[in-house]
């Protein structure tokens, strides 16, 4: 049964495996998460993998790989230089290759020792769920479609060809699709694709999106939560999503009840337990790597009236209801 505010595990338990691995998921549903987060970033022949970005080096052994050594670069991805290997400029069969590696192996050692765990494609972790004993809901992440688009990748027709191809139905309720650009929902609920339509946005900075088509006087996160944005947003898509901090915060709590008002749900992102992430008042000690007082942090983040929690602790949020 689900619980009244829902458990969505980040990237899988991502706090005891590394993200996106088989491993995160599979133990992120045996801790009792309601919903997994799969983040997707296409390939050069427009597969959707499981990434929480395009660039591979921090999550990936692709700057072990010789053969694969001259594909590194520099580019520009929303607005910012980046430089390493990116999923745009390998196949899926290349991708296949590659094994998922801990990206804080200093603050998470124990995730750090899983190797031989191979990349995952969406349609690996759509057939995980399905797996699953129980209903769970698939939390799909478009990330940096503004990018992929100028690319030809175009990620709401992407995504459709995978659901199709996987045997899921666009409306499967357990399908939510959640985006930092708003524009891609939007292809998304004229696709019909899924159950629940979530728009991102974060504390501060301007959308991609919103850059791209109206460059230095692009609305910021800020302008569009102030009311009359809400409630224009509330026309199109299901709910929003906001950093933990923002909705422990004054601002929040106002937020958090507008959307309510108008039929939104709000979930809120990322409960971790380590000190390195916990808010000052719930830290303690002065490793970064030790669980803080993370009990009532969580129990703190659960009284703001959120409908989903992301976390990479699910065992912990579950604790806690």
């Amino acid at each position: 049964m689900s619980s009244p505010c829902l458990i969505i595990a980040h990237r899988g338990a991502s706090g005891y495996r590394p993200e996106h691995s088989r491993e995160a998921y599979d133990l992120a549903i045996a801790q009792g998460a309601d919903a997994i987060e799969p983040d997707v970033v296409a390939t050069r022949d427009g597969v959707l993998v499981v990434r929480h970005e395009n660039e591979l080096s921090t999550t990936t052994d692709v700057a072990s790989r010789l053969e694969f050594a001259s594909r590194y670069r520099s580019q520009i991805v929303d607005g910012v230089v980046v430089t390493g290997w990116f999923t745009e400029d390998f196949t899926w069969d290349e991708i296949a290759s590659l094994q998922c590696t801990e990206p804080m192996p200093i603050l998470r050692p124990v995730s750090a020792n899983y190797v031989d765990s191979p990349v995952l494609r969406l349609a690996d972790v759509l057939d995980i769920a399905n797996e699953s004993s129980r209903a769970v809901t698939v939390v799909i992440e478009l990330k940096h479609a503004t990018h992929f688009a100028r690319l030809g990748h175009h990620l709401d027709q992407l995504l459709e060809r995978e659901l199709e191809r996987a045997g899921w139905s666009r409306e499967d309720q357990r399908l939510t699709i959640e985006s930092f650009e708003l524009g891609v929902l939007l292809a998304c609920r004229e696709r019909g694709i899924g159950n629940r339509r979530v728009y991102l946005l974060d504390a501060e900075g301007s959308a991609a999106d919103q850059v791209a088509e109206f460059g230095a006087e692009a609305p910021t996160y800020e302008d569009q939560r102030q009311l009359d944005n809400i409630r224009e947003l509330s026309l199109f898509v299901d709910g929003i999503s906001i950093p933990v901090s923002l909705s422990l915060s004054a601002e929040g709590d106002s937020l958090i009840r507008r959307c309510h008002d108008l039929g939104l749900v709000v979930y809120t992102w990322t409960v971790r337990a380590e000190n390195k992430f916990l808010p000052d008042g719930f830290r303690d000690g002065v490793d970064p790597r030790a669980f803080g007082r993370w009990e009532e942090f969580v129990d703190s983040v659960l009284a703001t009236g959120v409908d989903g929690v992301f976390s990479d602790h699910p065992d912990l949020v579950r604790s806690r209801l």
